[in-house]
């Protein structure tokens, strides 16, 4: 597998970018959104109109990912633009080292003013404000739906309504006050919503209950579907983030399911589209829209019954992929799709390129701003995934893995268990693991040895998937042992 060099063009030099030519910049952060949860993606019932407009007019990116599918560790990749093993916030209890470069502060001493508005949740039990944000609004842990308590600038206050709606209100408030200034603005909005317990507004709450749900072809409890599946998968059924797990408090509604978690989770959705249109129609009233570059992303995606689970943590695709797409209408003119491959690590460097700020070495990732105005440039061809155990959630393993156009290729770590590889062009839902006739545990060895043994016409693919594994981590200060060769 050839290693791939970005060759970044620089549309806008730090250098010659003065204030007035700075476009503002609003980065819309979901919480939990899977890739596929959009009417314009064909969603079979959910109404989301304002952020299809939005996506409509720029690019849509329908090859998202993000490199480790939890909310403190995505996060905190999106702040920084590195790895997890690399930023270290490996778990909900960590927070960021304040040491570590983030675009926030780049963007700071380049001028601009910068607001925080939502769920930050590096240091899940601390709402205090974080390095590089002039304006602050946050809270502790995951906060509430209805009436949050929230941190405005140091200023602790209840304030009364659907969380969605407070920060949508604060971050209209935030645009207004900055439009007076001839300083440009940074804006993360970063919603608490989709996020579990599941409290859609008054106004959405029921909205879907009589929509049919169809289940997953993979969410069945037989033989055949767990056939070459890992032990610990079929394990974790009747666990917190399984299919089979308690579903009491989900909503006051009799018979409360999983059908029923998937139609609260869209009627979630409808208050984050709403509080798309409201921040857009505000930018438009002030004269901004057009110099505004919108992004917008989801934390991590969410598995919904697929292979037996509800949350996210693995790197099946539901998990790991997630809406994303850049606007920008001043440069941008009609609506395009992009299928490289664009992840939570480039959202860093695509901020500060977008202001034409010099990208930290430290930052992993690469801006997509190039891809996002159609300039031809060399792009990546696979990523790294990472996800350590977590204390609270001992049921998913750690996992290195790798994803290439082809190939989505899972080890597992701390468990005896086997791996994973699926071929994605021929296998997108992930059904038959071509490790899954590999028989591990007896004589001594590596999941890898015992599998390039018995798979000989697959042991190729292995090797280089998992050499692969270790080449990204060593090029981005991680390690992992042992490297394979064929004379092992």
């Amino acid at each position: 597998m050839k290693k791939r060099i970005l060759i970044s063009l620089l549309v806008l030099s730090p250098l010659l970018m003065t204030a007035q030519e700075q476009p503002n910049i609003i980065f819309f952060l979901i919480d939990d959104q899977r890739y596929d949860h959009l009417s314009m993606l064909g969603h079979p019932f959910i109404e989301t109109p304002h952020i299809d407009k939005l996506a409509k007019g720029g690019v849509y990116f329908d090859e998202a990912f993000v490199t480790t599918s939890l909310c403190s560790p995505s996060r905190a990749s999106i702040v920084t633009g590195q790895y997890a093993h690399k930023h270290d916030v490996i778990d909900n209890d960590s927070d960021l080292d304040p040491n570590t470069p983030t675009y926030p502060k780049e963007l700071q001493k380049a001028g601009y003013n910068t607001g925080f508005i939502g769920k930050w949740h590096m240091g899940e039990a601390s709402d205090v404000r974080r390095p590089g944000f002039d304006y602050w609004v946050s809270f502790e842990g995951q906060g509430r739906y209805i009436d949050p308590k929230l941190n405005v600038n140091g200023d602790r206050k209840l304030i009364k309504g659907h969380m969605t709606d407070v920060l949508t209100d604060l971050a209209v408030s935030y645009i207004q006050e900055q439009s007076s200034s001839n300083q440009p603005y940074f804006l993360c909005l970063s919603h608490k919503a989709i996020h579990e317990n599941w409290t859609p507004t008054d106004r959405h709450h029921k909205k879907y209950i009589n929509e049919k749900i169809v289940l997953p072809d993979s969410y069945a409890d037989t033989e055949e579907n767990y056939k070459g599946k890992p032990e610990w998968l079929r394990k974790q059924r009747k666990s917190w983030h399984g299919a089979e797990r308690d579903y009491v408090n989900i909503d006051q509604v009799e018979g409360d399911d999983l059908e029923r978690l998937m139609q609260i989770y869209a009627e979630c959705m409808l208050g984050v589209d709403e509080s798309v249109g409201t921040v857009v129609n505000a930018l438009k009233e002030l004269g901004q829209f057009e110099n505004t570059v919108i992004i917008y992303m989801s934390d991590n995606g969410y598995v919904l019954g697929e292979h037996g689970l509800i949350d996210k943590r693995v790197m099946y695709e539901e998990s790991i992929r997630v809406p994303a797409f850049f606007h920008w209408a001043e440069k941008i003119d009609k609506r395009s799709t992009n299928s490289e491959f664009v992840l939570n690590i480039d959202i860093a460097p695509t901020i500060l390129d977008i202001a034409g700020i010099d990208i930290p070495a430290s930052m992993h990732g690469q801006s997509f701003l190039p891809l996002a105005l159609g300039e031809e440039v060399e792009w990546r061809q696979d990523f790294l995934y990472e996800y350590f155990v977590d204390h609270m959630a001992v049921q998913t393993p750690t996992i290195y893995g790798l994803r290439t156009k082809q190939y989505s290729y899972m080890t597992y770590h701390g468990v005896w268990d086997i791996y994973e590889l699926y071929d994605i062009e021929k296998d997108p839902v992930q059904k038959n693991n071509l490790l899954g006739e590999v028989i591990y545990g007896q004589g001594y060895g590596h999941f890898v040895r015992h599998a390039v043994r018995q798979l000989p016409d697959l042991s190729a693919t292995i090797l280089e998937l998992d050499n692969r594994i270790n080449e990204l981590l060593e090029q981005t200060q991680g390690s992992r042992r042992p490297v394979w060769n064929k004379k092992q």
